[in-house]
């Protein structure tokens, strides 16, 4: 039997679309139920490493692993990774095959769709249900022609689709009801149904605005779905969650470990700040630009970043640079992750011109390793340990260029194929590493934390995920008629 499909687009970004496409993967998973998720583009430069050896956008991980199924490159073809404000680079299929500007990019979207339609019509023939995730506004006509991310795809696939609101942000009623007037008579007749979500207060009040809605769109009312509080604990899709984390500052000034964490414009797989901030213990501070880094800080933690030697000249333009090194003179710790941890060397060269024109920059030199750009990306899911120590960590590598120097032969993590991985400092207050998702690993949680002074609460991060999802699932078989949403599937 050939499986069925159905789109969820949204009135815009974060509105919930990969949330609830994720409840729902999870929800049809528990009833037996092979369901998979598919993002036809993505623009997200939080990513996750596929089995097949590809990438695709963090939300569709979550999905996936909410569905219960492996990683595949097929469930986001597309994937844009902002390199700056008006380029990315494309993946397509789980391969980076070049960049392109905004403008550029538009003009080569028509060559992609076969490359959608392939991926999408491989998790067809293996699944018995796809739920397909829209990317930002359903109602950008003004990118209508040649779109393969909305409503474009939907009529080429011929998928009905599901329009999600958000009434948290208001103006709900008008941003539906704008979308269906906005829209081609032609692409409107693809939505078939609408949910309403993030309702905070009384649901009873909205009722008539539920109607209403119906009434002046022709489609169906399927859900007001209350605002899920424990959705801000999961990994977020892109750098809209970021503001999760900034509101997360307030009330959290008594805990034990400060950890202050410089955010940087091109800041990516920013989900390994998660696992920490959902420490009791621990104060996960994103410093604004135009804010010094505080001085009663633990740790400096450098994240990921997809442009480098920007981000670079951008910590040292807001005087960052001054307040690291005063903090590792009084004493304290700094870590950095992939592009963070190549930032801590000695220099920085980009001869290929990776990431704009050739050139060599300094680094902060608090690691003694130096590190070269290059065409290649290293792909990999890993797992090992912490050197020196048995906590063991599982998590992977996304990331192009390669270090070297003195500084590596005091690796800070060891691989299972007995591989070295990073860089200590020789008075350990300086460590860094190319491995995303170490702190999900609850060992190598409890292991960093303690040597900053602090105790993990002994629960299981991957454990605490999956209960989540577990409760959202029930949540919206609660607030979504279900049985009518399957009914428009095709």
């Amino acid at each position: 039997m050939t499986a069925r499909a159905l789109m969820f687009s949204g009135t815009g970004s974060d509105v919930g679309k990969s949330l609830i496409v994720a409840g729902l993967c999870r929800l049809f998973a528990n009833r037996g139920v092979r369901v998979m998720p598919f993002k036809p583009q993505n623009m997200s430069n939080n990513a996750a490493v596929t089995e097949d050896g590809g990438e695709i956008g963090r939300a569709q991980a979550l999905q996936a692993r909410a569905a219960r199924v492996p990683l595949s490159v097929h469930m986001n073809p597309v994937l844009l990774k902002p390199q700056s404000e008006t380029g990315a680079q494309i993946v397509v299929q789980g391969s980076m095959i070049g960049s392109a500007g905004a403008r550029d990019f538009q003009a080569r979207k028509r060559e992609l769709m076969p490359a959608v339609l392939d991926s999408f019509a491989r998790l067809k023939a293996d699944s018995d249900l796809v739920l397909v995730e829209g990317a930002g506004s359903a109602s950008e006509i003004n990118l209508r022609a040649n779109d393969i991310a909305n409503i474009g795809f939907a009529r080429a696939a011929n998928v009905p689709v599901i329009l999600i609101g958000d009434i948290d942000r208001g103006g709900v009623i008008a941003s539906i009801v704008g979308t269906k007037h906005v829209l081609d008579p032609d692409d409107a007749a693809m939505i078939r149904g609408f949910i309403v979500n993030k309702m905070r207060g009384d649901a009873s009040l909205f009722a008539d605005g539920m109607d209403a809605i119906a009434q002046m769109t022709g489609w169906a009312a399927l859900g007001l779905v209350p605002y899920f509080d424990d959705a801000r604990k999961l990994p977020a899709e892109d750098a809209l969650g970021l503001r999760e984390l900034l509101k997360s500052h307030d009330g959290n000034k008594d805990r034990k470990i400060r950890i202050a964490v410089p955010l940087l414009p091109r800041i990516s797989n920013f989900d390994d700040l998660d696992p920490l901030r959902n420490e009791p213990q621990v104060m996960v501070e994103l410093v604004e630009r135009g804010r010094p880094i505080p001085s009663d800080t633990d740790l400096i933690l450098l994240p990921g970043s997809k442009a480098t030697i920007d981000d670079l000249a951008i910590l040292r333009a807001e005087g960052w640079d001054i307040d690291i090194k005063a903090h590792v003179r009084r004493g304290g710790r700094v870590l950095g992750l992939c592009g963070g941890y190549q930032m801590l060397g000695m220099r920085i060269s980009d001869p290929h011109g990776i990431e704009g024109a050739p050139r060599n920059v300094e680094g902060l030199c608090l690691l003694d390793i130096e590190t070269e750009l290059g065409p290649e990306k290293r792909l990999a899911n890993v797992a090992g340990v912490i050197a020196g120590t048995g906590a063991v960590f599982q998590g992977y590598e996304m990331h192009v260029g390669k270090t070297s120097g003195p500084g590596v032969a005091r690796p800070f993590l060891v691989f299972g194929d007995g591989r070295p991985d990073g860089a200590v400092s020789s008075d350990g207050l300086i460590s860094g590493c190319y491995v995303h998702g170490l702190f999900a690993s609850d060992a190598a949680r409890a292991e960093f934390l303690s040597g900053l002074g602090a105790d993990a609460t002994g629960d299981s991060y991957e454990r605490s995920l999956d209960d989540i999802l577990n409760r959202f699932a029930e949540y919206l078989a609660r607030y979504v008629d279900i049985e009518r949403l399957l009914t428009f599937a095709k």
